[in-house]
């Protein structure tokens, strides 16, 4: 939830007067007191608090305890929006599927690509979860929160390890052809599943790129692309997803080999190739990395030095 410290001492919004007389009904359930007001149906107060439904569909809320009854009552049962309470939300509470990436910027370790679900309204659970884009959270957390969301949410992972993900990359010649098959893989499984049409991406190329792979598959799906797609709560979860199946696959291939394997693509990484390849001889590469990197020509150029 947003700072409380930043907000208005008088919340003040429009609703539909069809939900007039169950607002009233619920007021007088929570223990409100009615009373009438110029240019208003009433005024209704508890505790300090007071809330004013005007004839035009203003209303104002203010005082002790405001927060709460707008964050766990009046958004969710009248306004059907979470804009006061969660800003970065918006108006968007719709059902969708969010998607993301990671690894693809890493030498070693796998391709990591999610799907993620959150029905409709679910959006504000995710952000009271924690949920927001992995690169700002620390690698416990998201493995952490990732687990918690995989078991509570339809989601779709596919883990590319370095061996597939080289076979793949030979076929595609294209990273992001590859990042278009294997985001429309996902969205297809998990669209089927949750019976979902509706998806956003974090965009990492061209916007007919995506667009091509889901006429090719018959996926009419209303598709969202767009760049920092992780300020979306669904997309950011998804984020979490691939960023926590990338983190378990690079310390599953630390564990298998026996090897340490740092993350990105810096000169720490050609120092811990060049001891795997002492290790294990050169044919670990393709098990450990993605060898169409440069950092696999850097490698080999500055074997001399090692």
């Amino acid at each position: 939830m947003s700072d409380n410290n930043s907000k208005p001492a008088c919340f003040v919004s429009k609703i539909d007067l069809s939900l007039k007389d169950k607002f009233e009904q619920d007021l007088l359930g929570q223990g409100f007191q009615l009373s009438p007001a110029p240019y208003a149906f009433f005024t209704a107060k508890k505790q300090g608090m007071s809330c004013t439904l005007y004839t035009s569909g203003k209303l104002t809320v203010q005082g002790k305890g405001k927060e709460e009854f707008i964050e766990y009552y009046l958004e969710p049962e009248i306004l059907k929006s979470v804009a006061y309470t969660y800003p970065e939300v918006g108006q968007d509470m719709s059902a969708r599927i969010g998607m993301d990436e990671a690894g693809k910027g890493d030498f070693f370790g796998p391709l990591c690509i999610a799907a993620f679900y959150a029905g409709e309204g679910q959006v504000v659970d995710l952000l009271k979860m924690g949920v927001r884009d992995s690169k700002k959270m620390s690698d416990e957390s998201v493995i952490n929160l990732s687990k918690k969301l995989k078991a509570s949410y339809p989601y779709k992972v596919l883990k590319l390890l370095p061996e597939t993900y080289n076979k793949l990359y030979d076929k595609f010649h294209n990273l992001n052809r590859m990042l278009a098959w294997g985001h429309t893989t996902a969205l297809e499984e998990l669209s089927t599943k949750t019976e979902c049409k509706k998806a956003i991406l974090d965009q990492f190329a061209d916007k007919e790129l995506m667009m091509s792979f889901l006429k090719r598959n018959n996926l009419g799906i209303d598709l969202t692309q767009r760049f920092k797609g992780e300020e979306d709560p669904v997309v950011a979860a998804a984020s979490i997803l691939a960023r926590g199946a990338f983190l378990e696959g690079l310390a599953e291939l630390e564990d298998k080999f026996q090897v340490k394997l740092p993350k990105g693509a810096s000169s720490a990484v050609i120092t811990a190739a060049k001891k795997a390849i002492e290790k294990h001889g050169v044919e670990i590469l393709p098990l450990v990395s993605k060898t169409h990197f440069k950092t696999t020509s850097a490698l080999f150029d500055s074997n001399s030095d090692a």
